[in-house]
């Protein structure tokens, strides 16, 4: 079987890296997270100038062990359209097998989610006028952008308000 890149769609508080470690475990894979980078590297979470050196390393990385045959899980969130094309087409030009996993949750879940997890060590904090900010970025992939992409090669049973899609058009609740 081919390597496969997995995308995991969806804005803080979505239960992404919830989702990230649980395929990495059933596939296996490789978890490359943004945030928990730079937790680790000690970066600022609202540093963008690092944020976007650090995201464009773990891409390049993810390439390579792709190109290798590895399995890989990007936590980027791939909010918009343009970058959720982008590393398809690259992925595609590659031979690579791309999975888009896009977790719908209501913003009141996700701002009850985030003022809970406020608390956590090692969480970043993020207060509900960012996550307002964030969803009005927020491009949310539609049926016909889920279809472009490859069907889920790992079967989720998700227990939440909310939903995970994964194209093309598989929907996951428990």
């Amino acid at each position: 079987m081919r390597a496969r890149l997995i995308l995991l769609c969806g804005l803080p508080g979505s239960g992404k890296t919830t989702l990230a470690r649980k395929l990495a475990r059933e596939m296996p894979a490789l978890h490359l997270c943004l945030d928990e980078w730079k937790a680790s590297l000690g970066i600022d979470y609202y540093d963008e100038v690092m944020g976007e050196r650090l995201e464009r390393r773990l891409l390049e990385l993810a390439w390579e062990l792709l190109e290798l045959g590895h399995d890989v899980i990007l936590e980027f969130g791939v909010w918009t359209r343009s970058e959720r094309d982008e590393l398809r087409e690259t992925a595609r030009r590659h031979n690579i097998h791309v999975e888009l996993y896009y977790l719908d949750i209501p913003i009141e879940e996700l701002a009850r989610r985030l003022a809970k997890r406020k608390a956590e060590h090692g969480v970043v904090p993020i207060e509900s006028h960012k996550l307002d900010e964030y969803a009005r970025i927020f491009q949310a992939p539609d049926d016909q952008e889920l279809e472009l992409f490859d069907a889920p090669t790992v079967r989720l049973y998700r227990k939440l308000s909310g939903s995970i899609t994964a194209g093309p058009q598989t929907q996951f609740r428990k």
